[in-house]
């Protein structure tokens, strides 16, 4: 009563944790439990939703009552290992196109049964915002085709008359002179970084040990700009070749731990970790177009990351949190990568965040 009168709520105690039903129940994920048959045994309130309709509504049929998804998802009902498939084309019964992630987990327990899950818009784009970054990244090598064309010519000519005006004049006359001729060349140098993105031409793969060229850039970030950082690896020792052209994922590498060395606050030190493992049945695309990324590579570092409202722009040309950066890195990072039939993501990840580069590779055959 003397709570009561207090206005407090009286403590209730828990006689124990949430069921698995009632956690499953509340994940904001949509979940599928198919059985023997492939027949819908149980779904969740996320599900009923991504779908459009209840699960009176959606039990015991068939998955492909309802739901229309790619050849290549059905073939991976059928393995017996975990399998996924990134932005794949859904289509529910009610004829709502949608694009999501698609993952099948084989229940231990129940011989045949799969546990479906399928994550959708802002899920998929995080694996599959590639294939949007590549019409963007199209238009920005065109605009980087014209600007190279159109200005490299003229700064040529404003250097070699800032050196012709040299000659001639003295003292203050000769450092403005200078001035022109230095600020010519650092654009210069930037239509230079400019123009990788231009070319187009495919790049040769072959078969690479990714260990080797893991090492080989450590090495030279530790050479180079890493004298502010500690780099440390935690690699899966057995992964086999990459399918890839070394030098440009070489050069991916030193450009994501020079991203990371820069990102460490003035007077500290950071950390910076190269991960390695092997992602079964990790691909993107459907059908035809469906190309397994089985590799993962990590650059993992303890920076404070980017500001939230770069985040989802992060590989697009001339976007950088840096006051003196360009904003061409990262881009042409996720360039090089897709060149290499790959993709690379960012997420701010665990306990305090660490801000994690993966890049998903190809094996080779």
């Amino acid at each position: 009563m003397a709570l009561a009168r207090s206005g407090l709520t009286p403590r209730v105690s828990l006689v124990g944790p949430p069921s698995a039903e009632a956690l499953v129940a509340a994940l904001p994920t949509a979940l599928l439990v198919l059985d023997g048959e492939g027949c819908i045994a149980s779904v969740n309130a996320a599900a009923e939703m991504l779908l459009n309709a209840s699960a009176a509504h959606l039990l015991h049929k068939p998955l492909g009552i309802v739901l229309r998804v790619p050849p290549s998802c059905y073939d991976g009902l059928r393995e017996e290992s975990v399998f996924a498939a990134y932005d794949c084309q859904l289509e529910t019964a009610r004829g709502v196109r949608l694009r999501a992630d698609f993952h099948a987990t084989p229940l231990t327990d129940h011989p045949g049964w799969r546990l479906v899950t399928l994550q959708s818009a802002t899920a998929a784009q995080a694996m599959g915002q590639q294939f949007d970054r590549r019409d963007r990244s199209r238009s920005a090598i065109g605009a980087a085709a014209m600007l190279a064309h159109e200005i490299k010519n003229p700064l040529s000519g404003i250097r070699g008359a800032a050196q012709l005006l040299e000659r001639h004049a003295g003292g203050e006359g000769a450092d403005l002179t200078r001035l022109i001729r230095d600020e010519v060349d650092r654009v210069t140098g930037l239509i230079d970084r400019m123009e990788a993105f231009t070319d187009s031409r495919p790049v040769e793969r072959s078969a690479q040990n990714l260990y080797a060229i893991l090492e080989h850039a450590r090495a030279v970030a530790a050479a180079g700009f890493g004298d502010r950082i500690d780099i440390h690896d935690a690699y899966d020792p057995s992964l086999p070749p990459v399918f890839v052209h070394r030098d440009s994922l070489v050069q991916v590498l030193l450009n994501l731990i020079k991203n990371s060395a820069e990102a460490v606050p003035e007077g500290q030190r950071g950390t910076v970790t190269l991960t390695t493992r092997y992602r079964h049945g990790v691909s993107v695309g459907g059908g035809s177009e469906r190309r397994a990324l089985p590799i993962e590579v990590g650059i993992v570092d303890d920076g404070p990351g980017p500001p939230d409202e770069i985040v989802d722009h992060l590989f697009e040309p001339f976007v950088s949190s840096k006051s003196s950066g360009r904003g061409l890195g990262l881009a042409l990072v996720d360039k090089l990568v897709r060149d290499n039939g790959g993709i690379v993501q960012f997420a701010r990840d665990g306990s305090p965040a660490k801000s994690v580069f993966r890049i998903l590779l190809p094996r080779a055959a």
